[in-house]
């Protein structure tokens, strides 16, 4: 029994054989471009499959080899969104929310200064109406950190002021006494 050889010319390109890597790892081939092209139609191949095309001396793409990149679809283009209506954001960053940096500067005068209870109410709903806007809007606004470190600061100055008129409360009540009997 005799072995046939096929013989492959630059002129005739449908008889140039190729070599592929299949998914499995295996090689496969030599084969010519017709069976090539029936392997991406059938989804054996794609773009990315390693192939040894004739002549060549390392493996490239399928997708690269001009002959045979026809074949595959152009890529689809990432779907996108509209912008919210009323919201123009052509060209425009992410800016931190001034709501929350207000909340965070109450917050911080707050716990450091004797008085907090101005500041910490304040610093309470700044900082909320940030945390809502950012919500709201994530594509304008950044500083969702600032806003919760703000509402922590704020919370905790509210909560130890309490605690420290209860605490005062408890320790002097004749103090009390003596201011509600003056009203």
């Amino acid at each position: 029994m005799s072995v046939v050889r096929l013989v492959t010319t630059k002129t005739n390109k449908e008889a140039r054989m190729y070599k592929i890597i299949g998914s499995d790892g295996r090689e496969y081939g030599p084969v010519a471009a017709g069976q090539l092209r029936q392997w991406i139609a059938e989804g054996r191949a794609n773009a990315q499959t390693p192939t040894l095309a004739p002549g060549a001396t390392e493996w490239k793409p399928l997708g690269a080899l001009p002959e045979i990149a026809g074949n595959f679809a152009p890529p689809i283009p990432p779907t996108i969104r509209p912008p919210l209506p009323g919201a123009s954001t052509a060209g425009q960053m992410p800016k931190t929310n001034s709501f929350a940096t207000a909340g965070l500067i109450f917050g911080i005068l707050s716990v450091t200064c004797c008085c907090g209870c101005p500041f910490n109410i304040l610093g309470l709903v700044f900082s909320l109406i940030g945390l809502s806007q950012i919500n709201r809007h994530p594509e304008l606004y950044e500083g969702r950190g600032v806003a919760i470190a703000g509402l922590i600061l704020s919370a905790a100055s509210l909560v130890l002021g309490f605690g420290l008129a209860l605490l005062k409360l408890a320790l002097h009540p004749e103090n009390f006494e003596w201011h509600f009997k003056s009203f």
